[in-house]
């Protein structure tokens, strides 16, 4: 994206500033924003801003009209956006939404630049808030971090990020093991919906990786810009760039396994109908031989050995026979 100027924006009334014409009015709300500073670096984590937080971010830097427009949407496509001082980065990653029972996505604006970092996601995300309280509360930690930089806190920040996918990866994956046993164990009917869930689960998973290729890469060619320059750059956002790829690579394998597993339990589901349908139709044949016998010996008209109770028994013995012979017939030929 080009450089675009940078207004100075309208600054909101400062707290305790008096205000002429205005009635007295109840004290403001504050702000959800949370700071650490340390080594000369500022970390400001807002969650789930509103009109109050925007008027903070205004008040307090200096972030173009645009770029706080897209962190109050809830809609914005992972990107990243350079200017002159600072760089707006919007990233996408994986949640479980407890109320919807599915995966959904979490979204996470940055702002970059000398000497701060401000993380807003629209919804708490557990790398985010873990990582922030560590630093809160670990000064050692704090000083490591925040020493090198808002570009490898940066770094740090959006590795941990994905790295919290491959917990979610391993779990599909033993999803995956799971439907497999329960398939090959005759549940093949009641595992269809697990099927389709664990599917919907990759697709969402797919949906929310696959558009973050083209930022990893623009952020590769601005990393140099914030990162301190005693750190081996390449090392550092390459790997995110890496652990990227894994995810996206084994989101490519568990496709192909849900394919696979649901193809196999048609086949099994398949195989189950043929047997039954096999085992009905030797039956219907062992049974239209003795029907066509009763049926001649029941018809009203005169028949041999009508009225004799000798030849009843002689008939039902005959049936009775072909009835066993076409059985030991059906089984030896694998039939029954």
């Amino acid at each position: 994206m080009p450089n675009l100027p940078k207004p100075r924006l309208r600054r909101a009334i400062r707290r305790g500033e008096p205000h002429l014409g205005a009635a007295p009015q109840a004290e403001p709300e504050t702000p959800s924003v949370e700071q650490i500073e340390s080594s000369g670096l500022r970390w400001v984590n807002v969650e789930r801003p509103g009109a109050l937080e925007r008027a903070w971010l205004e008040e307090n830097f200096d972030f173009h009209a645009l770029d706080l427009e897209d962190v109050l949407s809830r809609n914005q496509r992972p990107k990243i956006d350079v200017y002159d001082d600072y760089l707006f980065i919007v990233l996408h990653f994986p949640i479980f939404d407890s109320a919807a029972g599915r995966l959904g996505t979490g979204e996470l604006d940055l702002f970059v630049g000398p000497g701060y970092l401000v993380t807003i996601p629209n919804q708490p995300l557990q790398p985010v808030e873990y990582l922030f309280e560590r630093c809160r509360s670990k000064e050692e930690l704090r000083e490591q971090l925040f020493s090198r930089g808002s570009g490898y806190l940066l770094y740090r920040l959006v590795d941990d990020s994905f790295d919290y996918c491959f917990p979610m990866l391993r779990k599909i994956g033993n999803k995956l093991d799971a439907l497999e046993d329960e398939i090959f164990e005759g549940r093949s009917e009641e595992v269809v919906r697990d099927i389709s869930n664990v599917k919907q689960e990759i697709i969402n998973f797919r949906k929310v990786i696959r558009p973050q290729r083209p930022v990893l890469r623009d952020l590769e060619q601005v990393k140099q810009r914030y990162l301190a320059t005693d750190l081996d750059l390449e090392i550092y956002f390459d790997d995110i760039v890496d652990a990227h790829e894994r995810i996206w690579d084994m989101l490519e394998n568990y496709k192909e396994v849900i394919e696979a597993l649901a193809e196999t339990n048609e086949s099994v589901i398949s195989h189950r109908v043929n047997d039954i349908l096999r085992v009905l139709t030797s039956i219907s044949v062992i049974v239209l031989p003795l029907t066509l016998i009763a049926s001649i010996w029941g018809m009203n008209v005169g028949v041999p050995g009508e009225g004799n109770d000798t030849d009843f028994y002689v008939i039902v013995g005959a049936m009775l026979v072909m009835f066993l012979g076409m059985v030991g017939y059906f089984r030896r030929r694998g039939w029954l």
